[in-house]
């Protein structure tokens, strides 16, 4: 009986890290990781790719352009960038900054009206706080196309049309829903013995907002102000709508002027302009990226 006692501990005995079962089982749990990361390079690559070649196009003559679309050019060219640069009415500059006019009245409009508004519904206490609250989460359900025409209507009476106030109005009123749900979400993470002991101090809900609030909301205050960069700089369809000038153009809109259906496109050129375009993105993104982390995952939007 004891032999047989022995050999069942040796049967159930774990194997030692030096055997070859430990082996195998360390290689089986390492399989799937190597899988997925070589799933997730596979997609990466597929996504960059796109990028990758209108940056190498950018440095092609326009002719070999789309008649070798590889990766490999066989003439390089630098002639692009100062072509694109001059190409248009006004130097390429005078478009970027109209659109950093229309970003920076965007992100300023966006974080006091939705930090604003935000607190309003985290921490205040009104009639039908949870209805209103509905009604601001059902405007995330509209597109923006159904709500272009009435509000066309309504700043071409204001005489606003071809200014940058339609694009910057719309965000210092808090209309988008997306930020002011992210920042109440935030806000409702932060202890309300803050605001207790503020007020003990003497604070009512301005100094809570601005000496509590504000200062511990600078993640979700950052990832507002990098989806707003980001999107409003790559708004075409709205800046078309409401500016007719060319002077008045922004980066998008400077954009599509390259194209001419009664002409041929200096491909070249556009691909340059394009890569010049999205620097500021690139920038912007990367100066940000820890507070853009932080902010989704601390307000559970991951």
């Amino acid at each position: 009986m004891a032999t047989t006692e022995t050999a069942g501990r040796r049967a159930t005995r774990p194997a030692e890290p030096d055997e070859p079962g430990a082996d195998r089982a360390a290689r089986r749990r390492r399989r799937p990781r190597w899988a997925a990361h070589l799933g997730l390079l596979t997609f990466g690559a597929f996504m960059l790719y796109p990028l990758v070649w209108m940056l190498i196009s950018s440095f092609k003559p326009t002719e070999e352009i789309f008649r070798e679309p590889g990766l490999i050019p066989h003439h390089t060219t630098a002639s692009n960038y100062p072509q694109g640069w001059s190409g248009l009415t006004d130097p390429f500059q005078h478009f970027i900054v109209n659109s950093l006019i229309v970003v920076a009245g965007c992100v300023a409009g966006n974080l006091f009206a939705c930090s604003l508004a935000a607190y309003a519904f985290a921490r205040m206490q009104f009639p039908l706080k949870r209805l209103w609250f509905s009604v601001m989460l059902a405007t995330m359900m509209l597109p923006i196309h159904v709500v272009i025409v009435p509000q066309y209507i309504m700043f071409n009476h204001l005489h606003l049309v071809n200014t940058f106030w339609p694009l910057i109005l719309p965000k210092v009123l808090g209309t988008d829903g997306f930020f002011v749900f992210l920042m109440v979400q935030f806000i409702r993470s932060l202890p309300r013995e803050l605001d207790d002991a503020a007020r003990i101090d003497g604070c009512g809900h301005f100094g809570i907002f601005t000496r509590i609030i504000l200062p511990l909301s600078m993640p979700a205050l950052a990832t507002t102000a990098i989806f707003t960069f980001i999107t409003t700089w790559n708004d075409f369809f709205s800046q078309l709508i409401y500016l007719t000038d060319p002077e008045k153009y922004t980066v998008p809109v400077a954009l599509r002027s390259f194209v001419d259906a009664t002409t041929q496109t200096p491909w070249g050129p556009v691909f340059a302009m394009s890569v010049v375009s999205i620097a500021p993105i690139f920038g912007f993104f990367l100066a940000g990226q820890r507070y853009l982390v932080r902010g989704i995952a601390t307000t559970g939007l991951k």
